[in-house]
């Protein structure tokens, strides 16, 4: 199977990074088989307490970053500014941003630009549409003063 068919809403608004929900160990498989060299996982630990993503990502020789992120509650200036460290560090190769559906993502990467990077709000909106973003774009629409 492909990693369209392995990961839910799966978008790749970059050669380089992959965005969308949650994974399985079939699904960090088929991301390193493409070229992923880094998992950014979005999902607080209690949302998957039987699967233990961090030695999945480790066992198959990917490097792991954990950020979570539970809701429109955690999306404030500390996270925002983390996840730009974690992006700072992935660098330019290839990663697999995740969360369950992708809304944290699109989520994260609108703040980033619109706070961290001077896009104007709409066009962080757009990029963050892009990455994912969904039902959390009125909550970050007003975090970025639409």
């Amino acid at each position: 199977m492909s990693l369209n068919d392995r990961i839910p809403n799966l978008a790749q608004p970059a050669d380089n990074c992959y965005c969308g929900g949650m994974v399985d160990e079939a699904a960090l498989v088929a991301a390193r088989d493409a070229g992923v060299r880094h998992v950014v996982n979005l999902r607080p630990d209690a949302e998957t307490p039987d699967f233990n993503e961090a030695e999945a990502v480790a066992a198959i020789g990917l490097i792991y970053h954990h950020l979570p992120i539970a809701g429109p509650d955690d999306l404030n200036d500390a996270n925002v500014r983390r996840f730009d460290e974690v992006m700072g560090e992935v660098g330019d190769e290839s990663a697999l941003v995740h969360c369950a559906s992708g809304n944290r993502v699109g989520a994260l990467f609108a703040l980033r630009a619109g706070w961290l990077k001077g896009q104007a709000p709409d066009a962080a909106l757009a990029l963050g549409r892009s990455h994912g973003l969904t039902k959390m774009e009125p909550a970050v629409a007003k975090l970025l003063g639409v």
